[in-house]
This record gives C-alpha cells, structure tokens and sequence, in this order.
C-alpha cells in the first residue's frame, strides 16, 4: 500500500512524526497483543490524542513509524481517517530502529526543507507548541527541546544559555560531555521537540540509534536549546499503573 501523500503542506511547522514502533515491553501484558500506540485512555487511544493535540497547534501532516503490530496501527488510522488529518506511514517492519533511526527512515516522508515537530505516541502532554516554536524562531538553533525539572535517572546538561552540552544517568554515575562549560544545570528531557529540516542532512549515523545519541553528537558542532516549561500537564504512560495517572489528568 503507497502511504505517501496526495498533497504537500508548505506550512511552517505544519508536520510531525510520532514516535509508535517501540515494543512497549514496560507496558505488558497489553502489548502482547497490541502496539502501546493504541493503549485507550478515557476511550481515546494515545495516537489519537497525540494527533488531536498536534492538530491544535496547525500541525495536520503527521508521520507515524510502525513496527510492533504495525497492521494494527494502520488499520486504525484508515479507519478513523486519521482523525482529521493526513498520516503518513514510515513501515519499520523490518527492523528496530529507536528513535533516532526512527526520524532518519522517515526522511522521505516529510515535506523538504521544512521544520517539523516530533513526538512520542506515550507521553500525553499540552505543552505549547507554539511557544516551542517562537524560542525555536527567536534563538535559531539546529534543534529546540522541551525540558523540565522534573525528577528522573537520567538528565540532559545544559549551560547557563540553554544550549545542551551533556548527558548523565544519576542511576550509573555515567556522564557524556559533548560541549564543555563552567556550569552545567540538569534538566529532564519532555520529548516534545522541534527540529529543523537540515537536521535529516547532518545525521552521521545508520541503522539502530537513539536520538539523544545524536543530540549528543550535534552539539559538539552545532547549537541545540532547551526550553523550559513550569505547570503543564505531562505524563508517560510507559506502565500500566500510569494509566490511572492519565486518566485522571486528561478527563476528555
């Protein structure tokens, strides 16, 4: 089946990938039988309510990757017509690729030369995509990213200027250093970013890599943002017990 578009969009920021191949082995048993992707939260799936908040912020040319149960997800989308907007598939049947390698086979299905917005199909949010995307314009790095204080294991390492310099897992000790600085200031990674197109051109890996791993590496040249953002609702429902969470911060 050729998923690729009819129409082109030329709007700024008018197109984005979600990010649905993972397995979602933290999310069994549910996806023994189905893609995390399609996980039912209040009767919307988590591609639904990614798609539907995308479409809030203009965005409506949407990519989605697919490996794990990639018919269901298909099915789903045909049957809902996408919910309103035009989804074009990336087929990683084949293989495994994470993130990075996820955003890299899904080049040619975006519209050349234009900055897009990426997002993971498990993480709800209403942060502003529109403020996101005025830093983006007002700074004028490669990449901007939303960041937060919140606690986890492994955090991004920002200068006192936000621009992403480093990497550590608090868990293991470890720390990757790709852009030294007097100071640097932990922030935890939100996943909601936006890039710009000429990102697709400078991506010196292939196959199977994550895309902090090639955050990590474009800073050593090129110049990176993080944004951050207090207040907003933001969940991972990477487990079971985080639906509940969820459901009880998004209620429609």
């Amino acid at each position: 089946m050729d998923h690729r578009p009819l129409t082109i969009s030329h709007q700024p920021f008018g197109q984005a990938l979600i990010f649905c191949a993972g397995l979602g082995t933290r999310f069994k048993p549910w996806t023994d039988r189905h893609p995390k992707a399609l996980a039912v939260i209040n009767g919307k799936s988590l591609l639904q309510r990614n798609i539907e908040y995308l479409q809030q912020y203009g965005i409506d040319r949407i990519v989605v990757n697919v490996h794990h149960f990639a018919d269901q997800i298909i099915e789903a989308v045909e049957k809902n017509r996408g919910w309103g907007s035009e989804v074009l598939i990336s087929d990683e049947t084949d293989a495994v690729l994470e993130t990075g390698g996820g955003l890299l086979k899904a080049k040619a299905l975006f519209t050349p030369g234009e900055p897009f917005i990426t997002c993971n199909a498990d993480i709800l949010t209403d942060l502003d995509i529109n403020a996101l995307i005025a830093f983006h314009k007002k700074q004028k790095p490669l990449i901007s990213m939303m960041v937060s204080s919140r606690k986890t294991s492994r955090y991004l390492l920002f200068d006192e200027e936000n621009t992403l310099c480093g990497w550590q897992n608090i868990t293991t000790g470890e720390q990757r250093i790709s852009k030294p600085a007097a100071s640097l200031r932990p922030l935890a990674y939100d996943c909601v970013v936006a890039f710009n197109y000429e990102v697709l051109d400078l991506i010196p890996f292939t196959g199977k890599f994550s895309l902090i791993d090639l955050y990590l590496h474009l800073a050593k040249s090129q110049t990176i943002k993080g944004m951050e953002h207090k207040g907003d609702r933001w969940v991972d429902v990477g487990k079971p017990e985080s639906v509940a969470i969820a459901e009880a911060m998004f209620p429609r």
